[in-house]
């Protein structure tokens, strides 16, 4: 998705003037909202320290409570939990646990293994929801931009596999402002950051997969976003149609790559309102 000395469309700095701003927002939202929730931080579901999780319990929490996983963004390559708890708003305010999702990054750590990971993870959770009070046939997923990727290959089989591997039971997911086409990732700026190989992108793209029937798949990119992320999310939504698999294609109005996470953690924003509504229902 870069043209001959043209703009790389997977750098978001470039396209977004206040991007330091917004990360900087991001994070102070996030360190409110921790200071007034009761969270659990650090539960293991591997043996690294980066394979950990943040627990978010609702107020008055209620025995069959919905459970909830999101996965942060960074491209494979960098991005925190803690800087993500602000998502766990509107999952709280539906009467939901959230776990805000921590993994190892590119390029110490193959996509393969990081894949691997996200899918324990979300294993764990379903194993312990009992133990926290959440019902484990309640389970909904979300991630922003790699981590709806990696939430994407949590009910698929990726090109790269020769089976359908061990998959949580998922209710719905949220995928927003995903990569499902990752061959444009080895040519972008992030070729010395994440180094992803060709064979990597071509084994882990979910446009290539085969995906589980059953979940509600609700894509989503924001309004401002640069072609990769919008025509992206249109074509899966398109296979997923194909395939008679339900699914909600939106776009979020005035939003871009960064400020889409905003929208997602607000419970009175339409993202934020959908994803409540998502967990309420499940």
């Amino acid at each position: 998705m870069t043209a001959p000395d043209g703009p790389d469309l997977y750098r978001n700095r470039d396209f977004i003037p206040d991007f330091d701003a917004i990360m900087a927002e991001t994070e102070a939202r996030s360190r409110a909202l921790a200071a007034r929730v009761r969270i659990e931080r650090d539960v293991s579901y591997g043996p690294g320290p980066r394979q950990t999780l943040d627990l978010v319990f609702p107020p008055g929490l209620c025995e069959g409570a919905p459970l909830h996983m999101f996965i942060h963004g960074g491209y494979w390559r960098g991005g925190s939990k803690e800087a993500h708890t602000l998502v766990a708003a509107p999952v709280i305010e539906a009467g939901g646990i959230a776990a805000i999702v921590s993994y190892d990054l590119m390029p110490r750590t193959r996509l393969a293994a990081i894949v691997a990971q996200v899918r324990e993870a979300a294993r764990h959770l379903v194993w312990m929801a009992p133990e926290l009070g959440a019902d484990p046939t309640r389970f909904t997923v979300s991630g922003h931009s790699a981590g709806a990727h990696l939430a994407s290959l949590l009910a698929a089989k990726a090109p790269g596999e020769e089976a359908m591997p061990e998959l949580p039971p998922i209710k719905s997911m949220l995928l927003a402002s995903g990569i499902y086409d990752l061959t444009g990732i080895p040519g972008s700026f992030l070729k010395d950051e994440a180094e992803m190989r060709d064979d990597e992108a071509a084994a882990w793209s979910p446009l290539s997969a085969e995906h589980r029937a059953g979940p509600l798949r609700i894509l989503t990119r924001g309004e401002a976003e640069t072609a990769p992320f919008q025509d992206q999310a249109g074509a899966l939504a398109a296979r997923l149609t194909a395939e008679g698999q339900p699914v909600e294609l939106r776009q979020e109005a005035g939003h871009n790559h960064l400020t889409i996470v905003l929208g997602l953690a607000d419970p009175d924003a339409p993202l934020g309102a959908r994803l409540a509504e998502m967990v309420a229902a499940s």
